[in-house]
């Protein structure tokens, strides 16, 4: 999100909030604040079957509560520019939201190297907000972010899961080391920080190098 589109948006809704709230204590009629909606394009990592689950719900129900006041356009996977580069895209002011981890996008932040996916948020989805809100990270991603112009960092979310299926269990990361696992570039160059070896073979060809050992493990979101 732009910073200049975020600050009109913030002053065009603190009207709004500010009308309805009183409305709410005095019972006076719900007034519109402006007769132009605000409109944003918000461009997610997802294509259609999986952005149904992850991002599509929210915007549906964020739309329906804007009363008309605003109105978020949700676009897809390299619908209107190529995910990696959407980060310079909002920079730009050619959309004005995204839906996406930090490296898919080419984030110039130190942290875009956990990819999304560190392991200490992979096992339940409200580890997610838990450790963003309540133990330190989300004063981390500000902070990183507050260094690069142009571009705003909204916020965390939990969206698709992260499943490892292992031939040995992985009860901490020390038993990542040597594991030779299959996944995708941004999820493979973090764990290799931890000794994993990231291999690549066609998705449809997985069955066959596990019975072979030829990999330990791989990572699948559903």
């Amino acid at each position: 999100m732009t910073n200049r589109n975020r600050r009109e948006f913030l002053k065009k809704a603190g009207v709004a909030t500010a009308a309805t709230v009183g409305a709410a204590g005095v019972g006076a009629p719900y007034v519109h604040a402006q007769s132009t909606p605000i409109r944003w394009r918000l461009q997610t990592y997802a294509g259609p079957a999986l952005a149904a689950h992850v991002i599509k719900p929210s915007i549906d129900a964020f739309n329906q509560a804007a009363n008309g006041e605003m109105e978020i356009e949700l676009y897809y996977a390299d619908q209107l520019v190529p995910t990696d580069e959407l980060f310079r895209a909002m920079q730009r002011g050619t959309i004005d939201a995204v839906q996406s981890d930090d490296d898919s996008i080419n984030a110039p932040v130190d942290v875009s190297v956990f990819g999304g996916y560190f392991p200490f948020a992979s096992r339940y989805s409200l580890d997610v907000p838990a450790l963003f809100n309540h133990y330190g990270l989300k004063e981390i991603w500000e902070e990183a972010y507050g260094e690069v112009e142009g571009v705003t960092w909204l916020g965390s979310g939990s969206w698709d899961p992260c499943n490892f299926v292992t031939r040995d269990p992985i009860r901490s990361i020390a038993d990542l080391e040597g594991k030779r696992v299959f996944t995708f570039p941004t999820a493979g160059r973090f764990l290799s920080r931890f000794g994993a070896e990231q291999q690549c073979p066609p998705r449809f060809a997985i069955p066959s190098p596990r019975r072979r050992n030829a990999i330990s493990s791989y990572r699948e979101v559903p």
